[in-house]
């Protein structure tokens, strides 16, 4: 039971840190889709 337990924290902060840190490096599917041509409404 410790180690399901230790597993699903485990994949909360792979989850939480992986979404923080992609969108500082600027990894958003809007980032990559954008250009100059396109309008996107925030």
């Amino acid at each position: 039971m410790k180690a399901m337990l230790f597993a699903f924290v485990a994949i909360a902060v792979i989850a939480v840190g992986a979404n923080l840190a992609l969108d500082e490096v600027g990894f958003t599917s809007a980032d990559n889709n954008t250009g100059t041509a396109v309008r996107l409404d925030n």
